[in-house]
């Protein structure tokens, strides 16, 4: 009676999705429509089933005999996450080329704790032999995604990939096939899964005319996410609530109110995620919070600022000022230029002494952050310096940086390049001569011209 419960508000939630999405803003609705094609019979199930010796879990089953199959989106997929659901027993091996039938009917070996290490174990044979065969290069993908039907696509090489067999059967995996680390939907089965989608389509406004539709998922009414967060101890349900608030389009100050206490009574992740929602949700609110989280980490209140505040990034110039000794990783700094250039301010005093940092993405990032300057041909220096670094990436980025400079005293510098670099490697040469075509040079030009002389190069040639 439960699973007939859910699929009838399935039904009546695509209905509402479709009227509040009218437009097809949403992320793949243009190609779908919230359209679904006719469910298919059991015998249809059956017949897949045996043809690969599985059985598909329960929750699947049900959306297939009750809700659809198939529509008029990509691959004639159904409505759904991304571009849709596809049929039954279409885009199989969209994970495993050849041998699907072989492969899905194995164990997945994948886990929603799986650690880095793990990933890349599973992936060593492929990583480690630049020479693997075609054969072998299939039987190693058939090992790592052994068990996944792949259910929709996200786009390009990313999948929603529903585990057949083993302990987590049911579960949704989210998989790219150029084999970066998946992760594990949050929700235990495929039409928890999918009814989540259709609660984060709706707006609260609409929620609230019917709430007892809107009271089984974590992206459902606040009201009954918060019930959800307090009635629970386990932190990552604590998080996952969390997660649901934060893609709310608008929260009330009540809600706020609660989440600011509980930001005091809370630590560690679930304190930064709440600090996230209130910055994403009442900025004001959240400052004097983003000020004092600064003395535990820089990367977090410099990406909510600039996700969320971005107009109020003047507000951090003495923060940054005060913290600039404390920056030591390429994240971090990365977003602090970030919330430096939504300034419209010459930040160059700041940027400059990193060009200097041992840590090479770091230079490349401050010498990115210097040539977006309007005035960058006042740091001539600290752009010579850059020509002259150990490293190709570097010189690549300064001479992309120096866009729009025409100063002569870099010539001498473009003309070690030149002679350091007589073939192309790293995309330096190419970038090279786009800087000394407004002098009139190329590559092999400036070599036989005298750097150091007050000679016009543009009539030298």
């Amino acid at each position: 009676m439960g699973e007939l419960n859910q699929i009838q508000r399935i039904k009546n939630k695509l209905i509402l999705a479709k009227n509040a999405d009218n437009d097809l803003k949403v992320f793949g609705a243009s190609s779908h429509q919230y359209t679904l094609g006719e469910t298919v019979s059991i015998d249809e199930i059956l017949s897949f089933e045996n043809d690969y010796n599985i059985v598909l879990p329960e929750d699947y089953k049900a959306f297939l005999l009750h809700i659809g199959n198939g529509g008029i989106s990509y691959a004639n997929s159904a409505a759904g996450p991304g571009y849709g659901i596809y049929p039954l027993g279409k885009n199989t091996n969209e994970l495993i080329y050849e041998n699907d039938k072989q492969y899905l009917k194995e164990d997945c070996k994948l886990y929603p704790e799986m650690t880095d290490e793990f990933w890349a174990d599973l992936n060593k044979n492929i990583e480690e032999d630049d020479d693997i065969s075609t054969e072998d290069f299939e039987v190693e993908l058939g090992k790592i995604f052994s068990g996944l039907l792949p259910v929709g696509t996200q786009g390009c090489t990313y999948y929603y990939a529903l585990v057949l067999n083993g302990e987590f059967k049911g579960r949704i995996v989210n998989v790219d096939s150029d084999r970066q680390k998946p992760y594990f939907a949050f929700e235990s089965n495929f039409l928890d899964w999918y009814e989540r989608w259709l609660d984060q389509i709706m707006p609260e406004s609409i929620m609230v005319t019917q709430p007892d539709l809107f009271k089984y998922t974590l992206s459902g009414l606040a009201g009954y996410i918060l019930e959800v967060f307090f009635a629970t101890e386990n932190n990552d349900i604590k998080t996952e609530c969390l997660n649901g608030i934060l893609k709310k389009e608008k929260l009330d100050a009540a809600t706020l109110d609660i989440l600011e206490e509980q930001y005091q009574l809370s630590s560690g992740e679930i304190k930064k995620a709440i600090l996230q929602i209130l910055t994403k949700f009442d900025y004001e609110r959240a400052k004097p919070r983003l000020i004092s989280y600064s003395d535990e980490s820089l990367l977090d209140v410099f990406q909510f600022v600039f996700w969320y505040a971005k107009d109020k990034s003047s507000d951090w110039l003495e923060v940054i000022k005060a913290n600039i000794e404390n920056i030591h990783d390429e994240e971090t700094f990365s977003f602090c230029t970030y919330v430096l250039e939504a300034m419209n301010l010459d930040y160059a005093a700041i940027i400059v002494p990193f060009t200097y940092n041992k840590n090479e993405d770091i230079r490349v990032d401050a010498y990115y952050a210097l040539g977006k300057l309007k005035n960058k041909s006042n740091y001539i220096d600290a752009f010579i310096s850059g020509l002259n670094d150990e490293s190709n990436r570097v010189i690549h980025i300064v001479l992309q940086a120096l866009n729009g400079v025409e100063d002569k005293k870099l010539l001498k510098h473009y003309k070690m390049i030149a002679e350091k670099f007589p073939v192309e490697k790293d995309y330096i040469l190419v970038n090279l001569n786009h800087r000394l075509k407004p002098f009139g040079l190329t590559n092999k030009t400036i070599k036989k011209i005298n750097t150091d002389s007050e000679i016009d190069v543009n009539n030298s040639k």
